[in-house]
């Protein structure tokens, strides 16, 4: 986490400002490394001249200071359009998924006097103003209730809410104006998205119902464990709940064969819970949204703000899909994502089946009835190759429904995690009892 303290930037002008004078850098950095090349008797090139480290950074440190939506635009492109940015700029932006720069002590000390009353220290034995945690949202601190209990606090950056919509603009127009995204990449979906989804994820009071409805819901299941929420204090900007301590999903690399497959059993087991028992689904791949008991073999479930219902249309729907995929029934695929919301715009037959096979390609870990090896394919590579080739050699860009989106994530999120595990998980058996 980064540990510089910084100022939130509240009102949309100076957000604005900021962002303007950084493209105005960038701008004046590529005039005079230009100028260098020139007077060397080279021939500079464009994207070279914008692709620099300094200029990276400048992007990057712009982005974590102003957190929140700007924040969030670098993480969702960061993690989504993967392999068509250059590699320079998915690395910085890989810097923010989880390293805002946390509030200034006397901005936090504002927030939980507002949230909680000028007497709010009443309320802990013990409160920690360094942030164990800082994302684009919110930073989470440690705590002591009066009875002893150990809390994790999360408090929400001051304005983020109001500066969504504007700030997710703004930064449309710094990318335009940068020239940081290649013009290949159709980030402006992303960027409505962002702004859908950091909405969602600001409403504290409705992160902490989900937490809730899922504590309910996973009550007589002993594989994993989730934070008692103090409703006494919780807000709309801040969320008090009991501190879990456990190790990073992450860290299972270093364990045996064994411990891992089962931790991403249990993973894939909960998402089939989801779609089809609970009709319930907790969106963000996030990997810090999961932790591990190493003592007691349970995982820690964390963060609720990206939840997301789904009817039972759509959840009947992905039960025929996958049972068709299995089968390789390309005609029970089709009728199933029409039934989901897909190929509701007018394609092409050869547009049709080149998504048709995509979803088949996805499918491979459930289409052979024995474990998977996730580290030793390239799966990944290989749905983002056929995903490029759809969106940009066939010049189609298919929106999926904004269900599918957010399911397809969370889906690309475990097939990732689970890589980097190396796990090995027969996901057709964990899957069976629900296409019966």
């Amino acid at each position: 986490m980064n540990n510089k303290s910084t100022k939130l930037p509240r009102q949309p002008l100076a957000r604005l400002s900021g962002l303007a004078s950084l493209a105005g850098r960038i701008a004046g950095s590529v005039l005079v490394n230009g100028a260098k090349q020139l007077a060397q008797g080279q021939s500079p090139k464009a994207k070279d001249l914008l692709l620099t480290p300094a200029n990276l950074l400048r992007v990057s440190d712009k982005l974590a200071q102003l957190r929140g939506a700007a924040m969030k635009v670098g993480q969702l492109l960061s993690m989504d359009a993967g392999d068509l940015l250059p590699a320079e700029l998915a690395e910085i932006l890989a810097r923010l998924r989880s390293n805002a720069n946390p509030m200034l002590p006397k901005e936090l000390a504002l927030v939980l006097r507002t949230e909680l009353g000028e007497q709010w220290q009443q309320h802990f034995s013990q409160f920690t103003f360094s942030p164990m945690a800082a994302a684009s949202i919110g930073q989470v601190h440690l705590a002591h209730h009066d009875n002893g209990q150990k809390l994790a606090v999360k408090v929400q950056y001051p304005g983020v809410r109001q500066s969504i919509d504007s700030d997710v603009d703004n930064v449309a127009l710094l990318l335009k104006i940068s020239g940081l995204v290649p013009d290949g990449v159709d980030y402006r979906s992303l960027l409505e998205e962002a702004k859908l989804q950091l909405h969602q994820e600001a409403d504290y009071v409705q992160e902490a119902a989900y937490l809730q409805r899922y504590r309910a819901l996973l009550a007589g299941d002993d594989q994993f464990v989730l934070p008692v929420l103090y409703p006494e204090l919780c807000t709309s900007q801040l969320m008090t709940m009991s501190f879990v301590d456990a190790v990073p999903i992450e860290s299972l690399e270093k364990y045996p064969q064994a411990v891992r497959d089962q931790a991403m059993t249990q993973l894939f087991a909960l998402l089939f819970r989801e779609i089809f028992e609970f009709k319930l689904v907790q969106t963000d791949p996030n990997f810090a949204n999961y932790l591990y008991q190493p003592e007691s073999a349970k995982l820690v479930l964390l963060d609720f703000g990206a939840c997301r219902d789904y009817p039972e249309q759509i959840s009947q729907g992905y039960r025929l899909l996958l049972s068709a995929a299995v089968q390789n029934d390309r005609v029970g695929m089709e009728l199933a994502m029409r039934q989901i919301g897909f190929f509701s715009q007018d394609i092409l037959p050869g547009q049709k089946q080149a998504i048709l096979a995509l979803v088949q390609l996805i499918s491979e870990p459930v289409q052979q009835n024995r474990a998977y090896a996730f580290g030793q394919t390239d799966l990944a590579q290989r749905v983002r190759k056929a995903g490029t080739a759809l969106s940009m050699q066939q010049n189609y860009w298919h929106t999926p429904p904004v269900a599918a989106i957010f399911l397809h994530r969370k889906m690309a999120g475990f097939y990732l995690l689970a890589a980097r595990l190396n796990a090995r998980v027969n996901v057709r058996q964990l899957l069976e009892p629900y296409l019966a």
